[in-house]
């Protein structure tokens, strides 16, 4: 956490960091940003009943007014592995622990004047996170001498990505809106039990260890807002990759010495008011994780771990779709349900090297609602279930085995939030 009040010098940041990492479902991105969001299957980038314009589109903190709402999210993710058919008998079938993780989040808009609104976002990105148990496997040593991937102790990574992002927002006219937020990155990652990999790294004493490693980085988002009429929204948010320092503790596990960036991405939607009382919003996302190369490289390449061309995850570009549905049903009621579906990024060539990173999800099902305390106060909740998805494929092994990577999800969370005039 020394290292957060440096780059920051924010120690409510170091807080949000000790609560615990963000650990996502499209790929490693969340399905959506803030309560009210995640209650809509993560559509947001045309609505404007949040402040949370830093990560959904800046251009929204034009419109949304006066306002702060501050969540926390019970995120459970349940992972595990499987191989069967290894004639070396390493047949094997474990759960990943630490299951329950709280996400907290935070947004603050402010008009400044009819034309100029201003704000700050702060939120996880996403993350990844495994912790398999070791003792599992004879891996020459005798019984219970290996974890999964044969391995000395337990086996896992812990990823976090956390951003601040100010925005500012100005109204061209009555009818559309820009904005930009510069993004403000700080991540931190370790891994363990990775020891089998060694004669594979190009430098093996950064490959694997219990400690943290940080890195930081600035990035930016655009956005646009258009009301097209007085029921429809159009809106699109675009951030280009953040170059991010390296993970120099990590320089022979990750592509080009320690390389973790975050990838471009973007976002197109619009929300419809099909009658005074329900709102309809689809998004389409891309987000191209085969860009940075330590996501994207295939786990196949023929060069040691750590150098420029060395292997990564795997992961391929994905296309996200999130459809939402807001019913205003009385004066203190207004109820949310959302569909979000997307790609999964995993290729089976790549399931050995993402038994540590099984973003396999490819659905969610959520469903919200804001209760009005009073005219200036309410609180928000949103529920997510991501059903089982899995992906098989060789193990790294080459002994003719098939393993098994597989995820479900579920999340609550809960938001309070004000406004003012």
């Amino acid at each position: 956490m020394k290292a957060c009040r440096k780059i920051f010098f924010l120690p409510p940041l170091c807080a949000l960091l000790a609560v615990g990492s963000a650990h996502a479902t499209n790929g490693y991105f969340p399905h959506g940003f803030g309560v009210k969001a995640m209650g809509m299957g993560g559509a947001s980038v045309a609505m404007t009943d949040n402040a949370f314009a830093g990560t959904n589109n800046p251009a929204i903190a034009a419109w949304a007014g006066n306002r702060a709402e501050g969540g926390l999210t019970l995120f459970s993710p349940k992972r595990s592995m499987s191989r069967t058919g290894s004639g070396a008998g390493l047949d094997a079938s474990v759960d990943s622990g630490s299951n329950l993780f709280f996400v907290p989040e935070f947004g603050y808009n402010r008009a400044i004047s009819d034309q100029i609104g201003v704000g700050v976002t702060v939120y996880g990105n996403g993350g990844m996170n495994t912790e398999y148990p070791g003792n599992q496997l004879n891996c020459g040593g005798g019984p219970g001498t290996g974890n999964v991937l044969c391995g000395v102790g337990n086996l896992g990574v812990d990823l976090m990505q956390l951003i601040v992002a100010p925005t500012l927002a100005y109204k061209l006219n009555d009818m559309h809106s820009v904005g930009i937020s510069p993004l403000l990155v700080f991540q931190q990652f370790e891994a363990h039990g990775l020891q089998a990999f060694s004669p594979m790294s190009s430098d093996a004493g950064k490959l694997t260890g219990g400690n943290y490693s940080h890195s930081t980085g600035i990035g930016v988002r655009l956005g646009y807002l258009g009301k097209m009429s007085d029921k429809v929204n159009i809106g699109a948010s675009y951030s280009p990759k953040i170059s991010m320092s390296k993970f120099d503790d990590f320089a022979g596990l990750f592509a080009g010495s320690g390389g973790f960036d975050i990838p471009e991405n973007y976002t197109m939607g619009l929300s419809f008011q099909a009658t005074p009382a329900v709102t309809v919003a689809l998004d389409y996302s891309r987000i191209n994780y085969s860009e940075v190369p330590s996501i994207g490289n295939p786990s196949t390449n023929m060069a040691p771990l750590g150098s420029a061309n060395g292997p990564g995850f795997g992961w391929k570009d994905i296309n996200v779709w999130k459809l939402g549905v807001q019913w205003q049903a009385s004066s203190q009621w207004t109820l949310r349900a959302g569909l979000n579906v997307g790609d999964n990024p995993i290729q089976s060539r790549d399931v050995s090297f993402n038994i540590l990173a099984p973003g396999v999800i490819t659905k969610h099902m959520t469903l919200g609602g804001t209760y009005a305390l009073s005219p200036t106060s309410e609180v928000s909740f949103s529920y997510m279930y991501a059903p089982d998805n899995s992906v098989s494929g060789n193990s790294f092994f080459g002994d003719g085995s098939t393993e098994t990577i597989k995820m479900s999800q579920q999340s609550i969370g809960i938001q309070y939030g004000w406004h003012w005039k």
